[in-house]
């Protein structure tokens, strides 16, 4: 079962032509990994999904349901959220403040909120601090639990591993193999070797078109495709 499908999309930003054809499924559960060169059209991909970017002909589909024409705010209702790369957190605000604007009545379910201190204790430690005294990979982790402090169903999120250091990168892959035990993640990633430690299934974008897809196994032992595709040996 496929928890989004996305048919024939394409974006213009002014008068570039970005996203060509991007046509995907994400099967429900599990990470599912956009691959591709810098440029490639993978962020505009999650921001027109997000309609953050609006794309123009195709649709898109979720859980069965179309949401092409839906505004980003009912979108999230709908239970899609969004990581942006630049984390999109709140400096001034403190970690507790964060999370509370995620929230649907401001205020937290206990269990979600001991879950949330499980897979990101640093969050715990530091409830009270403002978020840009945070580090660079403990903002990461706000942004991620910004995203799940409510249930949904779909987490996009664009790469989360950029600029970190490798033992929170390891945190961060072990973090997102559990949320993806309830949650399906939709991720885009250039640290391939992350990529491949978590992703279940994958899509390589190539000049706002994706040019190949399926079994992130299948993908990480075809060495030769890889460099093809994504120029790894270089």
């Amino acid at each position: 079962m496929s928890v989004l499908t996305v048919t024939a999309m394409k974006t213009d930003i002014g008068k570039y032509a970005v996203l060509h054809d991007i046509t995907f499924e994400v099967p429900e559960g599990g990470v599912f990994v956009l691959l591709g060169r810098n440029g490639a059209g993978k962020t505009t991909t999650l921001r027109s999904i997000m309609k953050l970017w609006q794309p123009t002909p195709g649709s898109v589909r979720f859980q069965g349901e179309d949401i092409t024409g839906l505004h980003t705010a009912d979108i999230a209702r709908r239970g899609i959220a969004y990581v942006p790369e630049n984390m999109g957190i709140f400096g001034r605000l403190t970690v507790e403040e964060n999370l509370v604007l995620a929230t649907a009545k401001g205020k937290f379910d206990p269990a979600r909120l001991k879950n949330i201190y499980a897979l990101f204790p640093a969050l715990e430690k530091f409830w009270t601090k403002q978020a840009w005294s945070l580090s660079g990979g403990q903002k990461q982790m706000l942004a991620v639990a910004r995203a799940i402090i409510e249930p949904r169903a779909l987490i996009l999120i664009d790469e989360p591993t950029k600029g970190l250091a490798p033992s929170i990168v390891a945190a961060m892959a072990d973090a997102f193999r559990e949320i993806s035990q309830s949650a399906t993640i939709l991720l885009v990633e250039q640290n391939f070797h992350f990529a491949r430690s978590i992703g279940s299934n994958m899509a390589v974008i190539e000049d706002g078109r994706v040019v190949h897809s399926g079994a992130m196994a299948d993908f990480a032992a075809d060495k030769a495709l890889q460099n093809k595709l994504l120029s790894l040996s270089a």
